[in-house]
């Protein structure tokens, strides 16, 4: 019989000199060892993301008590998840960006406006005008509009806090005895939603309206800046105010600051097109472009008049410049006449309505008064504060305008309106989305503070404070970039 069991070689043999082949571990590729902290970075943005979803979910289905702790940790989120996102590579942060952005939004959407009543007026000025009246021409408690009222907008005074309009009667209208205050295009927006509403959807259409606008702002950015950085957009995508303003709140600024994005975003980036023969042609109906939208920024919210000079920066550099600027600057005039004017021939009363009232209620008219100028009155006078808030403003117009980089007007746009901020210091958050935005596309984050500031004002008695700090962070970052690029 055969034995199975292989023989064992003779010793010496060249069989028992031969090693067996030892499996030699591969090392990790450069490739692979630059993306581990990506994905770790990735993970972390992720997670610090969810977190800041989860908060504001909190905040707009609960409406829980100490509202500014939950505020203050939404923003504390924020930052450490737009820190954590500079370690994501391109792609990635921007499905990253994007659908973080739109999971932010959507938490806006989950209860009625919290902290602001001004998408009541809208949506009564809406069904004013659906009803063929124009809304310049009543106030809300005017006795001949009685027939438009509902137990939304009208409910019974014993039902809540809300504002009394005479005979017993109550609104959720914040001051219902003046007339509306909104530009014409505002108008024609809050037309446009009444009508695409269902009946009885109350707040809900506008809140969808903002949130598909800001979304839409989102997915505008990204594409803008996919050749410079993507990440610059998680400034505006993930930034709290933006949920709570533009979508909770329905802020029709948000409406105007899809408009600005537009017009300084996409006109920077094609300006230059048109081939051989054809080039100034396009140039020229790019600008125009461009100056159509500032004049429909401005008509729906007149807060975005501050950024125009930013859109002529470099006018004074030359008289081609010069030129360029004109072609900006007379288009966005003549739509925003063109916008006025329709409203101007269908109303008795001024279309400017409420406005220059709202200027002396809000303190802008008279140095000293309210929380305005805050950062000024510190170091002067009350009675100077408005004069060298003039000076101050005139002078960086002047400075945009001279030394500004054309084609950068998002520079010179988010210089002027932050200015006017820290030197105004208003105490409603929403007119700050306008500075979210233009952070975004500049990615100057040290502006952010301001948003933040005047959430702080609007929830807190720290106001002035806040915008104190907001302008040391301007100055270190000034100081901080000019440092850096001597």
């Amino acid at each position: 019989m055969n034995d199975p069991t292989p023989a064992a070689p003779a010793s010496g043999s060249a069989a028992s000199s031969v090693a067996p082949p030892r499996t030699v571990p591969a090392l990790p590729s450069a490739a692979a060892l630059a993306g581990a902290p990506a994905r770790r970075r990735t993970v972390l943005a992720a997670g610090l993301l969810a977190a800041q979803v989860t908060v504001l979910a909190v905040i707009f289905h609960a409406a829980p008590s100490g509202l500014y702790w939950w505020y203050a940790a939404a923003w504390g989120l924020f930052a450490l998840a737009v820190w954590a996102l500079r370690g994501v590579p391109g792609r990635s942060a921007a499905r990253l960006v994007l659908v973080g952005g739109l999971a932010v939004v959507a938490t806006g959407l989950l209860g009625p406006p919290g902290t602001s009543t001004d998408s009541y007026r809208y949506a009564w000025d809406g069904r004013v005008q659906s009803a063929g009246m124009s809304p310049y021409d009543h106030a809300p408690a005017d006795p001949a509009l009685a027939s438009l009222r509902d137990p939304w907008l009208f409910p019974g005074c014993a039902q809540g806090h809300f504002y009394p309009i005479g005979g017993g009667a109550c609104t959720r209208i914040n001051r219902p005895s003046v007339h509306t205050i909104y530009p014409p295009l505002a108008e024609a927006y809050f037309l446009l939603v009444d009508r695409l509403a269902p009946a009885g959807a109350r707040h809900v259409p506008l809140q969808v309206s903002g949130a598909l606008l800001a979304g839409g702002t989102t997915a505008v950015l990204l594409v803008l800046l996919r050749r410079r950085d993507v990440r610059q957009a998680a400034y505006w995508a993930w930034c709290p105010v933006v949920p709570m303003e533009a979508v909770s709140n329905a802020h029709v600024d948000m409406l105007a600051v899809a408009a600005v994005v537009l017009a300084l975003g996409v006109s920077t980036r094609h300006l230059r097109g048109g081939t051989a023969g054809r080039g100034w042609p396009v140039r020229w109906r790019r600008l125009a472009g461009r100056g159509a939208l500032l004049g429909a920024a401005v008509a729906v919210k007149l807060v975005p008049a501050v950024v125009v000079p930013g859109a002529l920066s470099g006018a004074l550099s030359s008289a081609r410049q010069a030129r360029r600027a004109l072609w900006t600057l007379v288009p966005a005039v003549l739509l925003v006449v063109a916008a006025y004017l329709p409203y101007v021939l269908a109303s008795r009363a001024s279309v400017l309505g409420y406005l220059f009232g709202y200027v002396a209620e809000e303190g802008y008219d008279e140095a000293g008064a309210g929380d305005r100028y805050a950062l000024l009155r510190l170091l002067l006078p009350d009675s100077w504060t408005l004069p060298a808030c003039l000076a101050i403003l005139a002078a960086v117009v002047f400075h945009v305008l001279r030394h500004g980089d054309p084609d950068r007007p998002q520079r010179g746009a988010l210089t002027l309106a932050g200015t006017a901020f820290l030197l105004l210091t208003p105490g409603y958050p929403w007119y700050a989305l306008l500075i979210v935005a233009l952070v975004a596309l500049d990615g100057r984050w040290e502006w952010l503070g301001i948003p933040l500031a005047g959430a702080v004002a609007y929830l807190t008695p720290m106001g002035t404070p806040a915008y104190a700090m907001a302008a040391v962070v301007v100055g270190i970052g000034v100081v901080r970039r000019h440092t850096m690029s001597s």
